[in-house]
């Protein structure tokens, strides 16, 4: 038992970290941008736009407040039409994305305000245009925060990948219904929760270290 379990563990770790990598990618790849937008365009910002501003919180607090279980049915369709189907380790990318990316729009939001007000005033006093401040003052100056922001996409993640393993995603989750519910296999269901909370106590520690690294204050 214990030689067939090894090598499912293994793929089906393999899996997890390739889905949770990508999706923490692209979900800072838009969060980001989204969370600066709500921070410039909010009332009184460099980039003041209170339409925008209350539209894109809008939308992301929709996506928000979608239970993810829910989300990956919904966005079916557009699973599909991106990577061509709609179960397997690549699509669940999609559901996770959608699903971490306007969570970090928010907390890269948290993370900017922040940031001195007094610091962005003596930036504009100089002449200092709004790419600038974005990113030469906001974003440096947040930094320390938004690593521990990409923390917890990270840990969120991680579930959220099992989750969607459960419904042919693939990874832990996948390994954990198929062998541990399944076939009645509690050793498999043990194996897969302890190095679930194995990678998550790695990748917190490793972002509070890096924080603290990063923090300047």
């Amino acid at each position: 038992m214990v030689d067939s379990l090894i090598p499912n563990l293994i793929q089906a770790s393999g899996e997890t970290f390739y889905m949770v990598a990508l999706s923490t990618l692209f979900s800072v790849l838009i969060g980001l941008p989204l969370g600066v937008i709500l921070v410039v365009t909010d009332r009184k910002h460099i980039l003041e736009n209170l339409i925008l501003n209350q539209t894109l919180g809008w939308i992301v607090n929709a996506l928000r407040s979608a239970p993810f279980i829910i989300l990956l049915v919904a966005i079916t369709p557009v699973t599909r039409l991106l990577v061509g189907t709609t179960v397997g380790t690549t699509a669940s990318i999609v559901p996770l994305t959608i699903a971490a990316a306007p969570f970090f729009a928010r907390l890269v939001e948290a993370s900017l305000k922040e940031v001195e007000w007094g610091i962005i005033e003596s930036g504009l006093s100089m002449g200092a245009g709004p790419w600038h401040i974005i990113s030469k003052i906001l974003i440096p100056e947040a930094v320390p925060s938004l690593v521990l922001a990409v923390t917890n996409v990270i840990v969120n993640l991680i579930g959220y990948s099992a989750m969607a393993g459960a419904i042919g995603g693939g990874g832990l989750g996948d390994l954990a219904i198929r062998y541990g519910y399944y076939r009645f296999e509690p050793e498999v269901m043990l194996a897969t929760v302890v190095i679930l909370i194995g990678a998550v106590q790695i990748f917190q520690s490793l972002g509070d270290w890096t924080a603290k690294k990063l923090n300047k204050k």
